[in-house]
């Protein structure tokens, strides 16, 4: 992060608010020529900065109605259960994310379904199946108060 100037982060906010902004207009943002803006925006890109462009679809458009916090808890804590579980979590798309955690859960998964039957249909046949799992609740969201959004650039 102390590798980024004030133009650097002006590029990433400005790429975090859209991301298919053309070049030219990201270089009048930022107010660089576009030249030296695509120099920079590609040198992001090779040093990690930017991981990937991608569009951000509606759940409700696509008939995804049901989105819950699922936690995972295994009774037996085994490196090799752990990499099994974590590879086929990978595999399955409803599987937004999931995140290895420290405290009551070993995992904390967000996953997306049509409705609740969709929902209970796919916790039982596919999460509960899954290798080490033991134990899962499920927190069903109610309403986003906040999208996942642009990162802070501190």
């Amino acid at each position: 992060m102390d590798d980024l100037d004030k133009i650097d982060r002006a590029l990433l906010a400005a790429l975090q608010t859209d991301g298919r902004m053309p070049n030219a207009k990201l270089a009048e943002t930022v107010g660089l020529s576009e030249t030296p803006c695509a120099r920079r925006l590609k040198r992001l890109e090779n040093d990690g900065f930017i991981e990937r462009y991608r569009a951000v679809l509606s759940r409700r458009a696509l008939g995804l109605g049901v989105f819950a916090f699922v936690y995972v808890r295994f009774a037996v804590h085994d490196k090799t259960l752990a990499n099994r579980f974590e590879r086929e979590v990978q595999a399955i798309p409803r599987i937004l994310s999931c995140h290895n955690v420290a405290g009551t859960a070993d995992y904390v998964m967000q996953v997306v379904a049509r409705d609740l039957d969709d929902y209970g249909t796919f916790m039982r046949d596919q999460v509960r199946t899954l290798p080490g799992v033991t134990s899962i609740e499920s927190a069903l969201s109610l309403r986003e108060v906040k999208s996942p959004g642009a990162l802070p650039l501190l």
